[in-house]
């Protein structure tokens, strides 16, 4: 029987495989209970080419004094962020990598945030 960790990994062998056909950077997230991040990743995987997450200390600054890195929020200030970071690396259109998570709460708030700052998937 499979762990929690290892079905979601599962599930984003085969979101990776798609988006690797199509040739373009992805936008990929990763959420823990109590942060979430983000990194744009070149088409063919080699390099970072821009990231953000609620552990950075700017974005606690932001979030405030003891605000959480783990809510609805939290993630939309790191989808704008991270779409400001990626259209300053020249990068306009990526492919969104949820990694197995659910389309659903702080990847969905992401993701929207995202394309409201400019960001096309």
């Amino acid at each position: 029987m499979l762990t929690k960790k290892e079905q979601r990994i599962r599930r984003s062998r085969q979101t990776r495989a798609r988006i690797a056909i199509q040739r373009v950077a992805r936008l990929s997230v990763f959420r823990s209970n109590q942060h979430i991040y983000a990194s744009v990743i070149s088409d063919d995987g080699s390099r970072v080419l821009a990231s953000a997450s609620t552990a950075e200390k700017e974005v606690r600054e932001q979030l405030g004094a003891g605000a959480k890195g783990g809510n609805v929020s939290a993630a939309a200030l790191i989808g704008t962020r991270i779409a400001e970071k990626a259209k300053a690396a020249g990068v306009e259109k990526v492919a969104f990598d949820r990694a197995g998570f659910a389309y659903h709460g702080r990847v969905k708030a992401l993701a929207e945030a995202a394309r409201e700052a400019g960001l096309q998937f």
